[in-house]
């Protein structure tokens, strides 16, 4: 298989019209006519896992983060991203991104059905699939089984995402049942939360400010952070690779928070 055969598999499941337009999906370095035996999946193109990679063999990295969101201007060992890229290109090593094409195919179900939502809702309508016609969007909100404290919907979220812990906005002892979750940075869901009626939005990157004031409008927040949630994705995507590539050798990235709470 060919890193361009790879990437028609990918794009087959999860299609670049599906990403938002600021989004930069896809093909990240590399040649798209090197074949590939060896699959390294991770959430980001990181110094250290783009080492690891280059020590295993790894033909093609495959991310969920693009390894540049505002483009470069030029590739020198004089900045960070130019020393990735360097390094990817000097060690034919290639890179693939799958991100909020991702989110809208994949990521907003996954996260709703570990936490076994009922009757799952789009959280944010990102617009039409045009082939099936049906709306297709980021996040989803939905009821949790029973009721639980906002503390015992935290300590589920540990559980489930295999967290050590959560930071959590609002009244610990609420018996909430409505609960929306957007895996990721959700400041922007916190609208689109209190619009489906939510009493928690369990999602990362929360400020200060967004979170105070996400309390003021009677919706209590459960910030994961942005790894928390959002490293479903390594499992998830090495499966889907080794299933259409059996003869693949996948390796995926440990998992394990990129800060430390101490």
């Amino acid at each position: 298989m060919t890193v361009k055969e790879l990437i028609q598999k990918i794009e087959a499941k999860f299609p670049l019209d599906k990403a938002a337009p600021w989004d930069n999906s896809g093909f990240q370095a590399g040649r798209k006519n090197k074949e590939v035996k060896k699959v390294y999946v991770a959430l980001d193109a990181t110094e250290e896992v783009i080492d690891d990679a280059v020590k295993w063999g790894a033909d093609i990295i495959v991310t969920h983060h693009p390894m540049t969101m505002d483009g470069i201007k030029s590739v020198t060992s004089d900045t960070l991203k130019g020393r990735k890229y360097l390094k990817l290109l000097s060690h034919d090593v290639c890179c693939y991104a799958s991100h909020t094409n991702y989110d809208i195919v994949e990521m907003a179900s996954l996260a709703g059905s570990m936490m076994k939502l009922q009757k799952p809702e789009i959280l944010d309508i990102a617009g039409v699939d045009q082939a099936t016609a049906e709306y297709i969007g980021f996040g989803r909100a939905g009821s949790l089984v029973r009721p639980v404290t906002v503390r015992e919907c935290g300590e589920l979220v540990k559980t489930i995402f295999k967290l050590d812990n959560v930071k959590i906005f609002g009244d610990l002892d609420q018996v909430i049942q409505r609960v929306a979750i957007s895996p990721g940075s959700g400041k922007s869901m916190i609208g689109p939360a209190l619009k489906a009626k939510a009493q928690v939005l369990i999602t990362g990157d929360i400020g200060h400010h967004e979170g105070i004031d996400a309390v003021d409008e009677k919706l209590a927040i459960i910030d994961a952070g942005h790894y928390g949630l959002e490293h479903i994705f390594i499992d998830h995507m090495a499966a889907f690779i080794q299933k259409e590539g059996k003869e693949l050798e996948i390796r995926k990235a440990p998992i394990e928070s990129p800060f430390q709470v101490i």
